[in-house]
């Protein structure tokens, strides 16, 4: 009979902003299963009910990440130590550039960014070496066409942002995940009565013949986790997305 597995992050406490839906919900779902503490953060208290019960989350906190004040209180009250923190708040912004005004083109290019740096901020005083900050990004903005905008530019932001960010807050480790079409609840309300040709589109194209689940990035985020190599990379998880769609 073969030994046990041991849980890889027993012992240790994993935050989720963004936590309550999605890949964040899914990424937090396998660190708890992996022996990990879990903290939750969202924007609808409800949501952040029910999932908070099903994992058994040692803490929540309904709140918009964007909002500082907000972010600093929360990570004023976790209690130290953290090990990982993921942020999957936010989402992409699309639009023709000279449509947009000046200050949308800020936001549209820093958003993620600065998010990351303010959780960056209020979280490493009580994170553990070793433990990793996980950005998200994409893939499909790789690519320039008349329907991503200015997408394109904030995507190719964030893998310098995180190499840059990982050697100031050495030894605790940075990296970014990209992903392109991934089937979560915000796919599903942006595509509305499109979703279910785009899957089929997905399925006949991908390289790997079936739509990325968020169970496929959480799988990446906890192995990143838990490989203490790894830092100020960026991790492509699209099914070959990005190589067949132009």
């Amino acid at each position: 009979m073969g030994t046990a597995r041991e849980p890889e992050l027993a012992g240790q406490t994993v935050v989720a902003i963004g936590g309550s839906a999605g890949i964040g919900l899914e990424t937090a779902r396998r660190a708890r299963a992996e022996g990990a503490d879990v903290i939750l953060t969202g924007r609808d208290p409800d949501r952040l009910r029910q999932a908070a019960a099903e994992l058994g989350a040692k803490q929540t906190a309904a709140f918009d990440a964007t909002d500082t004040g907000a972010l600093t209180s929360f990570f004023r009250s976790v209690p130290a130590p953290i090990d990982h923190v993921m942020i999957t708040a936010g989402g992409p912004r699309y639009g023709p550039l000279l449509e947009m005004d000046a200050a949308a083109v800020r936001q549209a290019l820093s958003d993620h960014a600065v998010l990351a740096l303010e959780v960056t901020r209020n979280a490493v005083a009580k994170m553990r070496p070793g433990g990793t900050l996980l950005f998200m990004g994409g893939t499909g903005g790789r690519r320039i066409g008349h329907d991503l905008g200015i997408a394109s530019a904030a995507t190719a932001a964030l893998p310098p942002f995180a190499a840059a960010l990982a050697l100031e807050v050495a030894p605790i480790r940075v990296n970014l995940i990209a992903a392109g079409f991934v089937d979560t609840p915000l796919s599903a309300s942006l595509l509305g009565d499109q979703l279910a040709a785009r899957r089929e589109q997905l399925r006949a194209t991908l390289p790997i013949g079936r739509v990325v689940e968020p169970a496929d990035v959480a799988a990446l985020a906890v192995h990143i986790m838990t490989n203490t190599a790894l830092t100020g990379a960026t991790y492509d998880v699209d099914g070959g997305q990005q190589f067949v769609e132009s």
